[in-house]
């Protein structure tokens, strides 16, 4: 008979005093109001260790990404391709390219990443994982629950007649029709996946699609709202927790949060008694094991020549130009180099019933409501937010229809068509 294990870690990943925040886009750190982390688990006993990692920064992209998955695979004595690392997204925290750092350092544009820095943090959390491997514990069930979060998420792109953008509702939103309309399409629902030890609880891995932001560019490292919750949900049961962004690229608290300082414990409190709820509604079910199953795509680049070479290093090279304007030009140039090289995407299914999926960038909430409807006969756990060389992926429909997103998307419209495919075919029943 088979033996299942789950290894836990964490490290700490706050940026020192000074340190870019948001690529460099907005004000660096002035102080922390509370700690980042990189959280995850290993399980053991089917095929190859599989490694599911979230940390609290903005984003990892391109070869920042594939230095940490490689430098957590090898702790875990595994292949790349069996590892998943995903952030957050909270703006306050940093936002790591590293062949992007390369290419602002060589045209003396103000700093996005600390390179030193960001080796520390791979390193470390390298460590995390090698040293957990030796308390893993043993797991007999796994458990899914599932509940509605009042009043935090709406869909950022609000139409007007015209079937074209009308409002952008930011994560904080003071226009007061724009919070005034309709929530729009989103994903009300938190889900938890859970494992555990026969009656006892090791890990709870929850996932919502919003991005986590109640107000930032103050200097003020944090977690947000989403990793406030987490913490809180963490300090009362005593169980290991992990927060996944879900798809959340067109998604936002503005319709609910105006930016006001306590809305970000009153968007805490929201998300946390979602996960007490979820929690409460769980179903344990045996472990029989997994299959870990992916897919390697390229996306396809934007033809516009704004987000060309030749335009990207005109801007990169104007000392003229915004700060952010020149450090997004860098991570338009850093995309540009790596198209060769593809994206993964993942699926861990468990006995055809529960299905996670992991996906990369800010992909819109549509590609999560597609997921659950390719397969409504199963528990789907649809997370985003990994790889995140291309920046936002939209609908192609969202490209028509205009709005802030794909004026900065890196992959083309018939991105949608390519991804919804391969979605399909990594949800598909298993024999």
């Amino acid at each position: 008979m088979t033996v299942f294990y789950l290894a836990s870690f964490e490290c700490d990943v706050t940026p020192p005093l000074g340190h870019p925040l948001c690529g460099g886009w907005i004000e660096p750190v002035r102080g922390v109001d509370d700690p980042l982390r990189a959280l995850g688990v290993v399980l053991l006993g089917c095929d190859r260790p599989i490694v599911l990692c979230a940390i609290d920064w903005t984003g990892l992209r391109n070869q920042a990404f594939r230095q940490w998955r490689a430098a957590l695979a090898e702790a875990a004595h595994t292949l790349p391709e069996y590892v998943s690392v995903h952030c957050v997204h909270p703006h306050n925290t940093p936002f790591a390219d590293v062949e992007a750092q390369k290419l602002i350092e060589a045209a003396g544009a103000p700093s996005s990443l600390d390179l030193k820095f960001f080796d520390d943090c791979v390193r470390r959390c390298a460590e995390a994982v090698k040293s957990s491997l030796p308390r893993a514990q043993k797991i007999t069930h796994i458990g899914t629950g599932l509940a509605r979060v009042e009043k935090v998420a709406s869909n950022r792109r609000v139409l007007g007649p015209d079937g074209k953008v009308k409002y952008v509702r930011t994560s904080a939103t003071k226009n007061p029709d724009a919070r005034a309309a309709p929530e729009g399409l989103i994903d009300p629902l938190l889900r938890t996946l859970s494992f555990w030890q026969n009656d006892r609880p090791l890990a709870a891995l929850h996932t919502y699609a919003c991005h986590p932001m109640s107000y930032y560019g103050d200097g003020r490292v944090s977690a947000d709202f989403c990793g406030l919750a987490r913490e809180k949900r963490r300090q009362e049961t005593g169980v290991f927790q992990v927060y996944f962004n879900g798809c959340g690229g067109n998604v936002t608290a503005g319709k609910y949060n105006d930016g006001a300082k306590e809305n970000r414990a009153v968007l805490r409190d929201r998300i946390h008694a979602a996960m007490v709820a979820a929690w409460k509604a769980t179903e344990r079910k045996p472990l029989h094991g997994w299959q870990w199953r992916y897919k390697a795509i390229r996306f396809p680049p934007r033809r516009e020549p704004y987000f060309g070479e030749a335009e990207s290093r005109k801007v990169l090279e104007n000392p003229q130009a915004p700060a952010a304007r020149r450090n997004n030009a860098a991570f338009q140039l850093s995309w540009l180099r790596r198209l060769q090289v593809p994206v993964e995407i993942n699926c861990l299914d468990f006995d055809n019933q529960v299905l996670a999926l992991f996906l990369p960038g800010e992909a819109f909430v549509e590609y999560q409501l597609a997921a659950q409807q390719f397969r409504p006969d199963a528990f789907v756990f649809t997370v985003a937010y990994g790889d995140d060389g291309m920046g936002y992926i939209p609908t192609a429909k969202a490209f028509l229809e205009g709005g802030y997103e794909p004026t900065v998307a890196l992959a083309a419209p018939e991105t949608e068509e390519l991804l919804l495919r391969t979605i399909q075919e990594l949800l598909k029943r298993s024999p």
